[in-house]
Formats: C-alpha cells, structure tokens, sequence
C-alpha cells in the first residue's frame, strides 16, 4: 500500500543558544556519559543513538545522575529485555513520593489556582506537614502496602496530596475528575476495589458551581469495599450525613502536621493505576510502577525540560488525564508546580496567558487547540502580558499545526522553544519531543526522547524514514505498565501492543521519522484515511482547515460502507455568524487540495454543531466512523467518556438519517 504524507518548513523556526545549551541539565549529563564512555557525543542525535544501543547504561546513569534513592541496586539493571515483561532493576527497592517530597524548606512547592481566581500556596515543609498528617489518617483506616485508594477529585492541591500520602504508603492511587458521573467513575475506580475514597463536594466550571454531592454518595453505594470517605471541600458545602462508612474533613485530618512516611517497595511494584478512555469498551486499567515513573520522569522533566529548583511549571490539564501525573512529577526534580482547576478559556481566551505571566511560569503545556484558538482570538501574548520567564511551550494530545510554530514565534516570543510532544497514558510518559539542544522546525517534533527507540515500521516490520509508517517502540522503556488491571495472564496487555509485530510496542498513530531525525505524527493508524489504496492522516486536513477563520474545528473520517463504496466525509462546526455556502466550501476544497493533496479533498463538506472529543480532547474519529457504518450508539462508545454527548449524539442521529436516505435509494 502506499503511503502519502504533507512536508514541514525546511528551516528551523527556533535554534539552540550554545551558551544556553551549555548551562543545562542535558549537558551536564552528556558530560557524565562522555566521561563513563571515554566517547564523545557533539550532537543531540549522537546522544539519543548511545542512549538506545545502551539501554541499561544509559538509564542506569540517569538513576546515578539525579541521585535517585534505592535499596539493593542491582548491577544488572535490565536482565530481561523481552518484551512484554522487560525486568528493570530487579531487587531494587524504592518511593515515588519519597523522591517528590525530597526538598524541604519555606520555599513554594504547589501554587493553585481555581476558576474565580483564588490563589493558594504551600511551601515544601507544609507539603510534607500535609501529606503526612493525611497519611495518618490512611493508616488509621486500616490503609497497608498494595491497598487501593481512589480520588474523586478535581485539579486541586488536595488531589496531590492525597496521591502524595498514599504512594508513601506503598498503597496504590488512582483518581478521575467530577465531570465523570458516578457511573462513569464506577467503571474506572470500581475495578480496583479501593479501601478509601477521597471525594470533593464539587467543583466550578465556566462560572457555575457543580455540585458533587449526590454523585458522591450514589458512588459510594459502587464501591462496597470503601471503608471511609475523606471529604473535600471545594464548594465549601459538605455537611454532616449518615453513611455506611467513616467520614473525615480535610481540614480536620490535615489540621495537625506530621513528617511523612515512606515505604520504599519493589521497583515494580504498583505506583498508580491510570485509565484508558473507554472508547472501546471498558476503561483499561493501566498499571505503572514506582521505579520506573521516578527515572523516566527525571530524564523527561531535568534534561529534556530542563525543570530544576528555580522553575515554575504548568500544563494545563485535569484529573482525568496523563499530564496531571506529569505535573505532579514536576515535584521530583524540585520545582514548583502549578495547578489550575477551571475553563481554559473563562471569562475569556487569554486565561492560561495570564496565569503563565502572573506566576512566572517558565515552562508551559498547551493543547493545539488553545493554540489555535488564541491565534483565532488575535491574543498577542508576548506584548499584553510579561512573559520574561517563559522559555519553552510543550504541546501534546494531537499533531500540532504548523501554523502554530509560527503564532508562537511571532505572537508570543522568538526566544520561546515549542516543545510539541507525542507519547501517551499507556506509558504515562513521552516518545518523542524537543530538548535544549534540538532545532524546531515548523510541523514537526523534534526528535525521539532519550532511551526511546522509536522508528517507523512498513506492514512487513522494516524501519522506514521519509513514508509514514507504524510508530513502533523496538526496545522497553522503565514507564511501560507493569500490567493491565484484571488482566492476570497478560493476554489484554499482549493484544493492545505486540499482537502485529511480536516483542516489538506498536503504539497505533501512523508516523514518519524525517531525513533529520524528526517525527512527523498524521494521526491514529486505526482512523486511516485511503484514497485509492493511498494511506493518507487526518492531521493533514486538520492542519490546514482548523486554521481557517470561517471553521471552529473539524472531523474527518473514512468509511468503507456495505455497499462497497468508499465515503470521506468532512464535517465542520462554524465560527460564529458563518454559513456553509458555496464559497465556503470551495475555499476549503482549494485550500486543502493545494496545501495537501487532490487526494485529501473530502467527498462531502457538513456542518454539525460540535464535534465530540474523548475526556482528554482526541477527537473521536473512530467511534464516528462505527455510527457512519451502521454500528448503534450503545456498541460504539460508552456516553461517560465523552467530553460531549449531545455530539457524539448528533452523529448517531445523523448516521441513522443517512442510512435510511441509502435504504432509500
């Protein structure tokens, strides 16, 4: 089959200051590992290649380089390179939250932030009062080793803690967001038959306040194993209630300071437990380990983002989602985090610009669609707001536009590194991103990640540079899951990664590694658009018609129908006051025939009134695709995993309407 995909900019849009490059982390280390190896390693790249053809030298330095804390440190780091089932570190022992919680002082460790403005700070010395006092409430609860506990929380300094005096426990965490109903978060955290559920009244979203409560108490009548509810107070609006388990108020537990305790355990032993979005089915239950979140996220946070003590970093991000476990990580490379619990874009667009100046964030986590939107607004950033301290923007959950690179360097700042990232909630990390040493070329992710063997792979399992391939993993990463929650032989964890090229992490996004070292990402290899044989990514149509003023967003798809024919449909939401007239529709089809291909051009251009986006805002081509082919609404996708279900409702009304129209016919 053939493979089609658009080319990037050919000059870099951002390049490294050597003097800069000098001062950082990553130089630091490739010093390490010149001195160790007796080679040198000029070039990023000539780093990233030792990295995967040493893989146990090389993260075994990255567990010398920041120091990190482990009994019984074998000397053979990684006996057992199969995979799955790659054995890092055996007979290490070790603490995620020991290692979050190893700076003490006056110093801010946690700054959030809600909706309405309201602005909290904790030192490192509160942060370790707090989540040892509520690590005494846990064990009065009974909580021990391998116990679950559950958050049902919004993106608040409680949800760290509670996560925080947990994993010191060696109890096992696992949270989701207040926008799941209680069903939703039943099938999420009911799996893990927790011991003790931390739960806020409620929360705030675009100015309204969300009540909690009744969700709360019909969850709880879900988890029979809960034996006490620690109570949160968001809203401010908790009371006293009968109830079958124990109930605790925050500010009481946390009312007396305590050191922390920590129980250093396996090096896989299970840190946290992180859900799937349920697009196909029940959420799968991903497992992570202690170990090897602690040094993939040292090595991804101090050398590729060069966080340390004197940072401040945000992402913005929900409970829901990898990247608040990333946030949380910020806290193991000593900086200080920063949380925000609200509506990106309320009481308007520039919110997250102005939280970025108003506490000096120096790196910041976008997705590509604030990007575009503030772009679409005219926000100017880089003169409205002081944004003197920020030098790098992270961007991830989809491809970022071209476009994009060129608003940030024109509208925010020249100086400004875009950092647009690829990686994933299986391995709660990165494959691919930028580093301080790395050029950015518009379109384009600078490069794999350190100890990351990404490449491309053809259907015959070739590497392939220059054609879109399958975005392969050849050798184990330490943040690959331990295992799959109920999933006792292994036989789910197997089918979702290595059931097309055994031994060998297909990760599901088609993917073209350039002449240069580059990635290029053109969208899930399960929603692959074909023309003619002619593989084509929906990241290409997104990229160009996202971009336009007249369109709020879009969604594309390819159906094979029952009648043997083959259907591209676009559909698009209007901005404001547009209509899908002619003249639309032909700049549209001129703009991405142009800018992509004759082959990209849709069959049909419909309006619709949204488009539906999983929890963590992936659009959700695939479950489309099912409705378009005839599949009921209720096989497709579970409605609580949906940021929208009055979209993905839409679709199924629409599909109905269209295939009675083809029955019609």
């Amino acid at each position: 089959m053939t493979v089609e995909t658009t080319s990037t900019d050919s000059t870099p849009i951002w390049m490294p200051d050597p003097d800069a490059v000098a001062g950082t982390q990553l130089a630091e280390f490739t010093e390490r590992v010149s001195r160790q190896t007796g080679d040198s390693y000029p070039t990023y790249r000539d780093l990233w290649t030792y990295s995967v053809t040493h893989l146990a030298d090389f993260w075994s330095t990255v567990a010398a380089h920041f120091d990190v804390l482990m009994d019984n440190a074998p000397d053979d780091v990684l006996p057992d390179r199969s995979m799955p089932g790659a054995r890092w570190f055996p007979g290490a022992q070790i603490n995620y939250a020991e290692h979050a919680l190893r700076r003490t002082g006056a110093g801010t460790a946690i700054v959030a932030i809600d909706e309405a403005g309201h602005t909290s700070e904790v030192s490192w010395d509160t942060l370790r009062g707090m989540v040892g006092a509520v690590q005494r409430w846990l064990k009065e609860q009974g909580v021990h080793r391998g116990d679950r506990v559950v958050g049902y929380l919004p993106n608040s300094l409680h949800t760290v803690v509670g996560m925080l005096a947990t994993t010191g426990l060696g109890a096992v965490w696992s949270a989701c967001g207040q926008d799941y109903g209680a069903a939703g978060a039943q099938a999420r955290l009911g799996q893990l038959e927790p011991t003790v559920l931390l739960a806020a009244d409620g929360y705030t979203w675009a100015g309204k306040a969300h009540d909690r409560r009744d969700e709360v108490a019909e969850l709880l009548t879900h988890l029979p194993t809960v034996r006490a509810l620690l109570r949160v107070p968001i809203l401010e609006s908790w009371e006293s209630s009968d109830s079958a388990v124990g109930q605790a108020d925050w500010d009481n537990v946390v009312a007396q300071p305590a050191e922390p305790e920590f129980v250093r355990v396996e090096f896989s032993d299970p840190l946290w437990v992180l859900f799937s979005s349920g697009t196909t089915g029940v959420p799968k239950g991903i497992v992570h380990g202690h170990g090897g979140v602690v040094i993939d996220h040292l090595r991804l946070l101090g050398l590729h983002n060069n966080l340390g003590p004197a940072d401040r970093f945000f992402w913005y991000t929900t409970t829901n989602w990898m990247m608040w476990n990333m946030v949380a990580s910020g806290l193991l490379v000593g900086a200080t985090i920063v949380l925000y619990d609200g509506n990106p874009i309320y009481p308007g667009p520039q919110r997250l610009w102005e939280i970025t100046a108003d506490h000096h964030v120096s790196v910041l986590g976008l997705s590509p669609g604030y990007l575009i939107g503030s772009a679409k607004a005219g926000l100017h950033p880089g003169t409205d707001y002081d944004l003197s301290r920020l030098r790098v923007i992270g961007c991830t959950g989809a491809p970022l536009p071209a476009q994009s690179y060129h608003w940030v360097h024109d509208e925010v700042g020249a100086d400004i590194q875009v950092a647009s990232t690829s990686g994933g909630t299986d391995v709660v990390s990165g494959f691919a991103g930028a580093a301080p040493a790395t050029p950015i070329y518009p379109g384009e992710i600078a490069t794999p990640l350190l100890g990351v063997d990404l490449q491309s792979w053809n259907e015959n399992g070739e590497p392939t540079v220059g054609e879109v391939g399958e975005l392969v993993i050849a050798s184990p990463m330490p943040s690959m899951p331990i295992y799959f929650w109920h999933d006792p032989d292994g036989t789910r964890y197997h089918d979702a990664y290595f059931d097309t090229f055994p031994g060998v992490w297909r990760h599901g996004d088609w993917v073209t590694v350039t002449e240069r070292g580059g990635i290029i990402i053109s969208g899930r290899s399960d929603a692959t658009l074909n023309r003619q044989g002619v593989r084509l990514g929906s990241a290409d149509i997104y990229d160009i018609v996202d971009e336009m003023p007249e369109i709020t967003e879009s969604l594309v798809i390819g159906a094979e129908l029952e009648d043997g024919t083959y259907w591209l449909p676009l559909f698009v939401v209007l901005a404001d006051g547009q209509d899908l007239d002619e003249d639309l529709r032909v700049r549209i089809t001129d703009a991405i025939r142009t800018q992509a291909s004759p082959r990209h051009v849709p069959d049909d251009i419909i309006a619709v009134p949204a488009v539906p986006h999983t929890r963590t805002g992936k659009k959700l081509e695939v479950p489309v695709k099912r409705l378009i082919q005839g599949r009921p609404l209720g096989q497709v996708i579970g409605v609580d995993t949906v940021d929208s279900p009055e979209a993905l409702q839409y679709f199924a009304r629409f599909a109905n309407r269209t295939g009675d129209s083809d029955a019609d016919q």
